[in-house]
């Protein structure tokens, strides 16, 4: 695929990043598609909103294009996320035999494709996915700061006013 179509599907997944983030949601977003470039699944994290801690965007992309292709196998599919997956998110990449994963910035703390762990590519498993890291990364990465700025600034702001009450 050109740079240009991982850039314009990266975009779809920073759309749910940002809908997921509506929800007090951490804003990591995915979408999966087809070897023709079709669209099968869109989502964003939503842990907290279905109190599932399985409910991170990537799972939930994969659940709902195993169920719409009725095939848990999801050969030949192209993943798009915004943050690299982590250990349960890549192993379920593989597991799904999914081809090729493109993601937006890296996770330097739970980062299970490149950072910390090499699930996807480990020669250890019998499935491997073709990586594609750093698309789009400059936007990925300023969408969690800013959502991690956000949340630290407004618990200060609370210890604050529980400390004057």
């Amino acid at each position: 695929m050109s740079e240009r179509t991982d850039e314009f599907w990266m975009r779809e997944a920073i759309k749910a990043a940002q809908k997921a983030e509506t929800f007090d949601e951490v804003p990591i977003g995915a979408c999966l598609i087809d070897n023709e470039g079709k669209l099968l699944a869109v989502a964003g994290n939503r842990t907290i909103t279905d109190n599932d801690p399985t409910a991170h965007a990537e799972i939930l992309v994969l659940r709902e294009a195993a169920a719409k292709i009725e095939n848990y196998r999801l050969v030949n599919t192209t993943i798009y996320t915004t943050v690299e997956p982590c250990a349960m998110c890549a192993g379920a990449l593989v597991n799904a035999r999914v081809k090729r994963l493109v993601y937006g910035t890296k996770d330097e703390r739970f980062g299970a494709v490149e950072t910390v762990f090499r699930i996807c590519d480990s020669e250890l498993l019998n499935h491997r996915l073709e990586i594609v890291p750093g698309i789009l990364a400059e936007d990925c990465r300023q969408l969690m700061q800013d959502f991690f700025r956000r949340k630290r600034e407004f618990q200060k702001s609370k210890n604050l006013i529980d400390n004057a009450t």
